[in-house]
């Protein structure tokens, strides 16, 4: 009551932030007519003026009106466009580091260009990111055209591009990429053998377009740099073919009588949990594939992957349809992006599951991969010094923002007042009467000459709907995966009369939709072919221009954009991004959604409160519901989905919370390297360190040095420095510290005598390069590591332990393992290196190729080919091979 009070007072917090900006949008207007007064010359030459000024100690703060001005006028002269006051106050919520939101088509990408301009001003670069090539490539051209006129040079980030290019485009003052690319690009530099091949610079600034997608929806899928693993794919077709096999059940909970206690009985062979996303196998299920796989007990240790492939194969058979989750393209399976409807190529469900669904749908299956660099969203972009983001609707996940993100939504005013009119949501009984009531909604808009966006929430439901509108004559366009590369020239026709267009989903399109048509994209199509482009497009045109303001008139005339949602997504936003489609600018507009009773969303979160009023109001079969209480329960259900989602991401993001500390430590130590400084004294510290752990483990404190095992650290010191040390006489007052001394004396003048051996600079390089090499295989094995403590750590549970502080205390002691073999390799391999004359290298080349040769001709190993050494025990396939090359049993004679 009082909170209310106050807020009729005093306004809510977005209002009084917004409230405070108005002098400085006052400000920015009053040099209007001063920046007018400027040559092109004279408005280009503040840049320089600015960055002057910066020099001398100005803040950036100060310079924002005359900044904003400045992109203001030259919009205006290279783009014909003016920043309205609410895009003003949009670029200085982003300057501050904040979300804008902005309703669609309040030109949000034009807003882009006035925080990006002031802070490019540092020369410390401004990335700018989108959610896809098309709109990088777009944005870098179009709003590029504003900062190139004042000066600034302006890159893009897209698929394909070489390492020099990728440079370039990392040096320009303003970077245009998406997402994925930057955060592989970090991946990748973070692979690299040279410091001069690093393509980013510093994590300064970002401009996040369709932030929440990026942020929020992508966020549960972390960026993987994978290598081939040596997996055969033959497991994955024997799991495969046994699966159909399985017959679906479900939990049954029923009161026993006996012990008067609620039981759980499950039916079937396997039972599918959809709100979890889970699979499992009954007893029954697991009985039926050892006799199918002729196993004894899958869960015996030996069948623990054999258990795996099964799991990920249930799911995949289970959980994953064609056309909803994945489609198949030119022989490969492609993941279909469950928020933005658009197809991800490249991108491969991780731990088999890919495997599995490709084995499922018959195809090739590609190499399984092992994980090489990994990172999220959420630890990428909170690298960045200032972050901040724009999209359509973002207030829903204010909460999640601030934690995980520390970044505050303000809700940016529309230009004009929004006149669109929300319909409450029908709902009907079954999915065949919706669809019935919708094609013959998108008919009548359709003769009346109303454009129609429909919405869909899988490719499926797309294609159905195609097909009734097929049926019964009506016109329209299908936006689905499968029709990507036609995608921004569909969106931009959505508004011309009597459009009817199935799009799948629409988040992130960033394409407006206007009223009657756009006459610039109509026209660009129409010359596209022509040899004189310039000229076939002006020419097009003044042809569509008078065109498309005639069906603009026919359009508001008939109500405006009509928006209808087939059924409600399991998040908010998705479906106001949908709605915000229509209402640009003060259109008119309209938006209704059409459900049924077993829509996945009802049918898993909510549909028995639902379906108990559609009974006791004896509705009958065919007649839609109409009610509020039927959209509060909808919105109830979207609100626990979200929060189930959240908790996904946090959940997430607190596990790579430890794997980013690690991650920070390694790439730390691997740009020291890189910068060839203090090689040695890196080298002399793990010496040092090496030393201090001998004598910890063989003299021990408070144990006269008589009795220290002086046997095992001579023998110690043997195998790590390859130096057999001459020791002091073990004296009552001889102390640790002075045989720590002596241990580190000797092992760095051996160290020094190897040095000598192959000239300074040659050692120095080949520490270096050891270093690397050693950190990098050690970094790819506790990747694998973690991937394996991640995936059983939740067990713990059962035994009445905290999974997340054990995945904490065991990532940590894997991590100091790891250290320590980063460091027994390098030195065991520096102590150890031998200089080998050229003529000795040619002459074991030559005998190498011999042995190929001889291979080849025999179609066998060649007589003086290693024989492994006869070991009575077992070998396990990851252990050393007994025939001493080196190399792991599995890959050697095993």
């Amino acid at each position: 009551m009082i909170g209310a009070l106050v807020k009729k007072v005093v306004g809510s917090k977005n209002e009084r932030t917004i409230k405070k900006m108005q002098p400085q949008v006052d400000l920015i207007n009053s040099l209007e007519p001063q920046m007018q007064a400027l040559d092109d010359e004279q408005l280009r030459g503040k840049t320089a003026e600015f960055r002057q000024r910066l020099e001398q100690g100005e803040p950036l703060d100060d310079l924002l009106p005359e900044a904003f001005a400045v992109v203001r006028e030259a919009a205006v002269r290279v783009l014909g466009m003016r920043h309205f006051d609410v895009q003003l106050v949009g670029g200085m919520v982003l300057h501050q580091g904040k979300i804008a939101e902005m309703k669609t088509g309040e030109g949000k990408t034009l807003v882009a260009t006035l925080p990006s301009y002031l802070n490019a001003l540092t020369g410390r670069g401004v990335h700018v990111v989108t959610v896809n090539d098309y709109l990088a490539k777009r944005d870098s051209e179009w709003m590029g055209q504003v900062h190139r006129f004042l000066g600034l040079k302006v890159g893009c980030i897209v698929h394909g591009l070489n390492e020099k290019q990728r440079q370039e485009a990392y040096g320009c003052d303003v970077t245009y990429g998406t997402n994925n690319e930057f955060g592989f690009d970090y991946l990748r530099d973070n692979m690299k053998f040279a410091l001069e091949d690093y393509v980013q610079r510093e994590h300064h600034f970002a401009i996040v377009d369709e932030v929440d997608s990026i942020l929020i929806d992508e966020a549960r899928t972390p960026l993987i740099i994978s290598g081939p693993s040596e997996t055969s794919s033959e497991l994955y077709y024997s799991v495969n073919r046994i699966i159909p096999s399985l017959k679906k059940g479900e939990m049954i909970e029923h009161r026993d009588g006996k012990i008067g206690q609620s039981v759980k009985e499950y039916t079937g062979d396997y039972t599918v949990d959809e709100k979890a996303k889970a699979a499992s196998l009954t007893e029954e299920g697991v009985a039926k594939v050892e006799k199918l796989l002729g196993v004894d007990n899958l869960y015996e240790p030996g069948n623990i992957e054999i258990l795996h492939h099964v799991n990920q194969a249930l799911k995949a058979h289970a959980l994953f349809k064609r056309d909803v989750d994945y489609v198949v393209k030119d022989g490969e399976v492609q993941i279909v992006d469950e928020f933005t409807g658009r197809l991800m190529p490249g991108r491969r469900w991780s731990d088999g599951l890919h495997q599995a669904v490709e084995a499922k749908e018959g195809v090739k299956i590609e190499s399984e991969n092992q994980t090489l660099a990994t990172i999220t969203f959420q630890n990428y972009f909170r690298m960045y010094e200032k972050l901040s983001g724009m999209t359509g609707t973002a207030d829903t996940e204010a909460a999640e923002f601030q934690e995980i993100y520390k970044l505050d939504v303000v809700v940016v005013p529309t230009n004009r007042p929004m006149q669109r009119k929300d319909q409450p949501d029908v709902i009907y009984k079954t999915e065949k009467d919706k669809f019935n009531a919708v094609v013959e909604d998108i008919r009548r808009c359709h003769e009346k000459g109303q454009p129609v966006l429909v919405g869909t929430i899988s490719i499926e439901n797309s294609e159905r709907l195609h097909e009734l509108l097929k049926k019964k004559g009506v016109p329209h366009n299908v936006l689905n995966a499968k029709h990507h590369e036609q995608e921004a020239f569909i969106v931009a026709q959505a508004g011309r009369k009597g459009a009817v267009t199935i799009a799948t989903n629409m988040a992130g399109r960033g394409t407006d939709i206007v009223l009657g048509g756009n006459p610039e994209m109509l026209a660009r199509r129409q010359a596209q072919d022509a040899e004189d482009f310039e000229q076939a497009f002006a020419e097009a045109l003044e042809h569509f221009k008078p065109i498309c303001a005639a069906e603009r008139e026919a359009v508001l005339a008939a109500g405006g954009l009509y928006i209808l949602g087939t059924e409600r997504h399991e998040s908010r936003r998705i479906d106001n991004q949908l709605r915000g489609r229509s209402g640009r600018q003060g259109d008119p507009g309209e938006s209704r959604f059409y459900l049924g009773l077993d829509d996945d969303l009802l049918r898993i979160f909510g549909s028995e409160r639902v379906a108990y009023v559609m009974d006791k109001l004896k509705i009958p079969e065919g007649e839609p519901i109409e009610h509020g209480m039927i959209s509060k329960a909808i919105e109830n259900a979207q609100k626990k989905v979200e929060a189930h989602n959240f908790e996904i991401r946090k959940h997430l993001i607190e596990y790579d919370d430890v794997m980013n500390r690690q991650r920070e430590v390694i790439y730390q130590q691997r740009r020291e390297v890189l910068a060839g400084e203090n090689i040695r004294e890196t080298v002399d510290g793990i010496v040092t360190e090496m030393v201090q752990d001998m004598i910890d483990t063989f003299c021990p404190d408070k144990v006269p040095a008589a009795d220290w095992n002086w046997k095992s650290l001579i023998d110690d010191c043997h195998a790590q420095f390859f130096l057999r040390p001459t020791l002091p006489e073990p004296t009552p007052d001889l102390t640790r510290e002075q045989l720590e001394e002596v241990l580190i004396e000797q092992a760095r003048q051996r160290l020094d005598e190897k040095r000598d051996d192959f000239t300074p600079p040659v050692f120095d390089h080949l520490m270096k390069v050891l270093l690397l090499q050693s950190i990098d295989s050690q970094w790819k094995d506790h990747l694998l590591s973690i991937d394996y403590l991640k995936e059983g750590i939740g067990l713990r549970g059962y035994g009445q332990k905290n999974p997340k502080e054990e995945y904490k205390r065991e990532a940590y002691e894997l991590f100091m393992e790891m250290m320590g073999r980063i460091r027994q390799e390098v030195v065991q391999k520096l102590f150890r290196v031998q200089l080998v004359r050229e003529e000795e290298v040619e002459k074991m080349e030559q005998e190498e190729r011999q042995q190929r040769l001889a291979i080849g001709r025999t179609g066998g190993p060649a007589p003086a080919a290693r024989t492994p050494k006869v070991n009575p025990e077992k070998i396990g396939r990851n252990e050393p091979c007994p025939c001493g090359s080196g190399k792991k049993y599995k890959k050697c004679c095993g």
